[in-house]
């Protein structure tokens, strides 16, 4: 690992995601979408990196992560989730082939979306948020990472679908071909996709059969 960082606070932001704070080292500099390796410095947990997006603002004095953690299991996730201010996190450079390319439709499975929350918070300081659209799918709307502050900078253009739960503002349906074809008029645009890899996949091939090319797609290779 490059860098030694601390964690500054940390605070939830739905049931089982985080933000965390974290300071910078003199010089980083990334590009919104990009991630880097993170892992506890601790003997225990020194040698377990992975892979996280920083959803902050790329000039901005702190680094932020957003984190989900997965109860089910005790991995990194949940021990970051302990983690008190104070504590030491090992961090990598850089890394990752998702960056804006231009405008288009984001498409986010679950903790898919920190990546876009990068991007899509750099064009809102740009002023660039009404060329894009985000659709979102999780499983019920407790789930859903920012809701107010996506639906407020995207309005209309920000689709939030929940595949557990039919609630008022919210589709209950999964995000398939069909979905797609219904909510896209312009399949020559660029799409962003990243979520969990069968959702990747699944999407991906969706988009083939709609007519985007293999160069617009901008996902995890």
């Amino acid at each position: 690992m490059s860098h030694t960082v601390k964690l500054l606070m940390s605070q939830f932001v739905t049931h089982d995601v985080k933000h965390f704070i974290v300071s910078k080292p003199e010089g980083f500099s990334i590009v919104p979408g990009q991630g880097v390796e993170l892992a506890i410095n601790q003997p225990s947990w020194r040698e377990q990196g992975r892979p996280f997006t920083p959803t902050g603002l790329a000039d901005d004095r702190v680094l932020e992560f957003t984190i989900k953690a997965y109860p089910d299991h005790t991995g990194v996730t949940q021990a970051l989730h302990q983690l008190a201010p104070g504590a030491e996190l090992l961090m990598s450079e850089p890394f990752g082939t998702i960056r804006y390319e231009g405008s288009g439709v984001f498409i986010a499975g679950g903790a898919g979306v920190t990546p876009f929350l990068a991007i899509l918070r750099d064009l809102a300081a740009k002023s660039e948020l009404d060329r894009q659209t985000l659709i979102f799918s999780n499983k019920t709307p407790r789930d859903v990472i920012c809701e107010k502050e996506l639906r407020h900078g995207l309005g209309e253009r920000c689709i939030l679908t929940c595949t557990g739960a039919a609630t008022t503002g919210y589709e209950n349906r999964r995000v398939d071909r069909a979905f797609l074809e219904e909510k896209i008029r312009d399949f020559k645009q660029h799409f962003y996709v990243c979520g969990p890899p069968p959702f990747m996949d699944a999407i991906n091939d969706a988009l083939a059969n709609l007519g985007a090319s293999s160069e617009s797609l901008v996902f995890e290779r």
